[in-house]
């Protein structure tokens, strides 16, 4: 890596950036962040988005275990919804608050590259593989790109489309690819920015929450059924993540400008930290 500075990857729920409280905080964290010397680049998801676009023009959403199915129909929405309305209504609150955004998605300089996600059997989604359709996995992250974009002093906003080099576009699912990107970037910390704030014993006791979780144990409370939903593909790929060599992963809020920093100094004042042991 030729940055000096740490790398945080931090990975946005659509959910958050519909809520004002939540998107000025995450935008509070990352100066937080920036002021003590980290680099940052920031994935953003927009399925809520996607999903009110889907109803408006008469289209039934349709997911598996958390995870969307994308028809071609659904692509063209996807394309407009995340890389326009979102992308450019986060970036210019970020702008606006003092971060230096810079927004972009999958396609701008071969940022992300994927390949049509075959049919897969998926935690959650029954014993049948699933054919997700217009829908891609990440297989190159453009690192050097977003290396010169980080040593202008720029945060990097990415919208989680891919595509391969027949310049064919796929949706891709958020948290597979900020993994990828945290992997390949050697990323010192990845964050996830969900509306619950944390993985919970019981989603209805806020007192329930688990500071911190061992793969051993977050694999256990997947197959118990206490993680559950949309939360499955993120703990999965955070474990795929902790395997490869990355000490924490955390999932929490963004209401509190101090919850990154806390995260970063290994604290479990806020969300769930997941580690190796």
């Amino acid at each position: 890596m030729s940055h000096q500075k740490p790398l945080a990857v931090v990975k946005v729920g659509g959910d958050i950036l519909l809520d004002d409280s939540q998107r000025i905080g995450l935008v509070n964290n990352i100066l937080g962040l920036i002021s003590d010397n980290w680099n940052v680049v920031v994935l953003h998801g927009g399925g809520s988005q996607v999903s009110a676009m889907q109803s408006r023009c008469g289209i039934e959403p349709r997911k598996v275990a958390g995870r969307r199915i994308t028809s071609g129909d659904d692509l063209e929405l996807v394309k407009q919804v995340l890389c326009g309305q979102v992308n450019v209504d986060l970036v210019s609150v970020m702008q606006a608050q003092g971060v230096n955004a810079f927004g972009c998605h999958g396609a701008s300089g071969k940022l992300i590259e994927a390949q049509r996600r075959p049919p897969t059997i998926v935690s959650g989604g029954g014993p049948e593989p699933i054919d997700f359709g217009e829908v891609g996995d990440v297989t190159t992250i453009n690192t050097q790109l977003l290396e010169r974009l980080l040593a202008e002093d720029l945060v990097p906003v990415i919208a989680s489309i891919g595509m391969n080099d027949s310049g064919e576009v796929f949706n891709i699912n958020a948290d597979t690819t900020v993994v990828q990107i945290a992997k390949q970037m050697s990323a010192q910390l990845l964050i996830f920015v969900t509306g619950i704030g944390g993985i919970y014993k019981d989603i209805d006791n806020p007192q329930s929450r688990f500071g911190h979780l061992d793969a051993t144990e977050a694999r256990e409370y997947i197959d118990s059924g206490i993680i559950v939903g949309g939360m499955i593909p993120k703990v999965e790929e955070a474990l795929l993540l902790i395997e490869s060599g990355m000490d924490t992963i955390a999932i929490v809020d963004a209401n509190d400008p101090l919850a990154f920093i806390s995260i970063a100094r290994g604290e479990t004042d806020y969300g769930t930290l997941i580690r190796n042991t």
